[in-house]
């Protein structure tokens, strides 16, 4: 599961590089999540935050000219310091197909389990969100881990009483 740093920082994929957010990114990461028509869409201010806050734990991937054109955002559960959530992952159009969500968590798997050890991988998952799934689950298979699913939250604890139930994908342990 390890990779070279330099494997991290220098990652490219016809013209895309692989890296940190940073604050100024927040906007455009905040557009991408909103075109996906499938994330739940957070305010532009906790965007900011993310890119300020849990850049050591988030990724996005730059076109040529150093645009946002994708993303990961994670943090390490307080309670479970091995154990990374990923809360939203969001490629613009352009992009999709091309694999680009799956290079993306590997690499920051990778960045995160150099720095610290990492144990596991959890993140949840809404029933209709097949892309998602998918990802996931090749994820485990090509890491080859379990992947363990349950409800984490019924839909009914929504306050808006539509939204489907979120299922937690608990991947790991990762060999040491």
């Amino acid at each position: 599961m390890s990779a070279a740093p330099a494997d991290f920082a220098r990652a490219r994929s016809e013209f895309l590089t692989i890296d940190t957010p940073r604050v100024e990114d927040g906007a455009a990461i905040w557009r991408i999540a909103r075109d996906s028509e499938v994330l739940d869409l957070n305010s532009s201010y906790s965007y900011l935050l993310w890119c300020r806050d849990f850049a050591a734990t988030s990724v996005v991937a730059r076109d040529g000219s150093g645009e946002p054109v994708a993303f990961v955002t994670g943090y390490l559960r307080p309670d479970r310091p091995g154990t990374l959530v990923v809360w939203q992952v969001a490629v613009d159009a352009a992009h999709r197909g091309s694999g680009l969500a799956g290079r993306l968590l590997d690499a920051l798997t990778s960045r995160v389990a150099d720095a610290r050890s990492l144990s596991r991988v959890e993140t949840t998952i809404t029933p209709d969100n097949t892309a998602s799934d998918r990802l996931f689950t090749s994820y485990a298979r090509r890491h080859a881990v379990a992947l363990e699913r349950e409800v984490l939250f019924d839909g009914e604890l929504f306050p808006e009483g539509t939204h489907l139930p979120e299922v937690l994908y608990r991947i790991g342990p990762f060999p040491s």
